[in-house]
């Protein structure tokens, strides 16, 4: 389903349209400033923007969203401009999209739609195929009965007509046949997972994963400290399926470090919902490390978003360090903020790396015990616990139990404090 919406997209003139409305939550709305990332993203397909228009009004219009006097100005501003294809910045019902259509004699898209429009060119691995054609067809389902020119372009009929059954219905029943397959298919992904995480556990190695706004400097950064070769280009969702590598971060500590795909403002919920396969190891990750381009007078705006969305995911009590990048092209560099738990860096300049190696080893050492523990026989089935929620560096045994010794969390540690002996 690769450019599922969006074929040909280097000739696709686009005009983006925006309603800002007292009556919508933040994420529904549309500003100036969405309108320009609505444009980072329509470059990132493929497109070209030849013009924007910005509505303003209590409430949408049932009809046409925008209102009767304004859709006659895009009208107008599509046609003088030469444009193909019309992308609004809010979610749009089906038969909006369909007036808007008819009215314009163009393409209407919504931000949802651009997005997985820019997934489906990104996705490369298996799961990342899978989880961008489940978002699809989340999306296209619901649309099915007013979908216009846009469905067209999905490439021909999916399903078949089948006895007494229309079209629609049809391709109805085929689509959810297929959501219920890919769900499947994604479950087996997550169980495969699972045993990868449980084998990281047993290896001893932490996981540190990179999060951040889409184009912070993410990719750029695991690169910097692993030589991974990702490509990371200047474009929205540049990374969508995430990479790990070995870092060695001091000499007696290793970790695995993982990026992953960018957030943006205005992400659709079923988006999130649909890649929690792949951003689900933010819960498991034992540090996460926050980028932002603090060259952006926007940055804190941006770094709210991604707060939220590891809110979202349920990751939000894992300790983070917040690495301010680009710190290089900030132009005041007295606005960069500073603090145990913050490092200033350039990725791609390379600097300020081992100051952040130093503040991760320092991170993922919080909390953490080295202790040697003697448990009596009696209570042998506390090295059960031991070697499920602990490292285990060394196991011997003496006339008054098993020995071991281990790394452990404050919470073990205040359950095994009264079997610690020192030596000698």
């Amino acid at each position: 389903m690769e450019n599922w919406m969006l074929d040909e997209m280097e000739t696709e003139r686009a005009v983006l349209v925006g309603l800002h409305a007292s009556v919508f939550q933040e994420d529904e709305d549309a500003s100036w400033e969405t309108l320009d990332e609505l444009e980072a993203l329509l470059e990132t397909a493929g497109g070209e923007c030849v013009g924007k228009m910005l509505q303003t009004r209590n409430a949408p219009d049932a009809h046409t969203f925008i209102g009767e006097g304004k859709l006659q100005e895009l009208v107008e501003l599509a046609r003088d401009n030469d444009a193909t294809l019309i992308v609004f910045d809010n979610e749009l019902s089906p038969s909006q999209m369909r007036v808007l259509e008819e009215a314009t004699g163009r393409t209407v898209l919504d931000r949802s739609a651009l997005i997985l429009d820019i997934f489906a060119q990104r996705a490369r691995t298996g799961e990342g195929k899978l989880q961008v054609e489940l978002a699809q067809y989340q999306y296209i389902l619901p649309r099915l009965s007013g979908m216009g020119k846009s469905m067209s372009r999905l490439g021909g009929g999916i399903g078949t007509r089948g006895p007494g059954e229309t079209k629609l219905e049809t391709d109805r029943r085929h689509i959810r046949q297929r959501i219920d397959k890919l769900r499947r298919d994604l479950k087996d992904v997550r169980r495969v997972r699972a045993v990868q995480r449980r084998q990281r556990q047993k290896a001893e190695l932490p996981l540190v994963a990179i999060v951040g706004y889409t184009n912070a400097g993410k990719s750029t950064l695991l690169n910097a400290l692993t030589d991974a070769g990702i490509e990371a280009n200047n474009r929205l969702f540049d990374t969508l399926d995430p990479t790990t590598r070995k870092l060695r971060i001091s000499e007696t500590q290793e970790v695995l470090l993982s990026d992953t795909v960018g957030f943006i403002r205005k992400l659709p919920h079923h988006l999130v919902s649909a890649f929690k396969a792949t951003l689900e190891e933010l819960e498991y990750a034992d540090l996460l490390l926050h980028v932002v381009d603090v060259s952006r007078e926007d940055w804190r705006e941006q770094a709210e978003t991604v707060e939220k969305v590891i809110s979202q995911l349920g990751a939000q009590q894992i300790p983070q360090l917040l690495v301010c990048n680009k710190a290089d092209l900030c132009e005041n560099p007295d606005l960069i903020p500073s603090g145990e738990n913050v490092v200033a860096i350039s990725a791609k300049r390379k600097r300020g790396l081992e100051e952040l190696l130093a503040a991760m080893e320092k991170a993922l050492g919080k909390g953490k015990h080295r202790v040697k523990l003697c448990i009596p026989y009696a209570d042998g089935y506390l090295l059960d616990v031991i070697h499920k929620e602990a490292a285990v560096f060394a196991t011997d045994y003496d006339a008054d139990g098993t020995v071991v010794e281990i790394e452990c969390d404050d919470k073990l540690y205040g359950q095994l404090k009264e079997y610690e002996v020192q030596d000698g």
